[in-house]
């Protein structure tokens, strides 16, 4: 007996984001054959979205591109990273930037996940770079001295000697977004 197939389509070639992807649906839907595509798609905010409510929109917008590249998709995963900083307590250094991410996904029936990632505090070197207007994965790439970084570990994984990498802070995520799917008996609003 041969398992169904889910169409997924993501709103980025980039690998890590649609392996993030694979690996979210894989563990919510183990008995599925997933089929991963990805497409370019637009965020619609800037380059490197600050705080949680342009970041979410960008991935709602990556999602939203997607289903509409790929109408024929069973679900459409937008994935979004973003710094923000910690303004609300007094007691942080207000220059200090935290990363993190957000991961909307949609089907073709209207419903829709949403989740955020953890989130972890930026060395100054970066964060400095980015209040400079430099978007997070080029502040990587000139701090650590790499190249095209957010590709491949991204922030956490040069931060943490690849104990965590994009790929696998991205993946709960997705996992936590695909919650309101794999409960449809329950009422998740928008």
């Amino acid at each position: 007996m041969t398992s169904p197939t889910l169409h997924i389509v993501v709103g980025s070639t980039n690998p890590v984001k649609q392996q993030a992807a694979r690996e979210g649906f894989a563990a919510i839907f183990p008995d599925v054959t997933l089929n991963i595509t990805g497409v370019d798609a637009p965020s619609g905010v800037s380059d490197q979205p600050m705080g949680d409510v342009e970041t979410l929109q960008g991935a709602l917008n990556r999602a939203r591109h997607a289903l509409q590249a790929s109408p024929d998709a069973d679900y459409a995963v937008g994935i979004e990273g973003g710094v923000g900083s910690l303004d609300g307590d007094r007691h942080v250094n207000r220059r200090a930037l935290m990363a993190f991410a957000w991961i909307v996904i949609l089907n073709r029936d209207g419903k829709i996940g949403k989740a955020r990632s953890g989130a972890f505090q930026l060395p100054d070197e970066v964060a400095r770079l980015i209040h400079q207007g430099m978007e997070l994965g080029h502040a990587d790439d000139q701090v650590f001295g790499q190249r095209d970084s957010k590709r491949r570990n991204g922030s956490i994984g040069l931060l943490t000697a690849d104990a965590l990498t994009r790929t696998s802070f991205y993946a709960p995520a997705v996992l936590m977004a695909l919650i309101p799917f794999k409960n449809p008996q329950l009422s998740f609003g928008e």
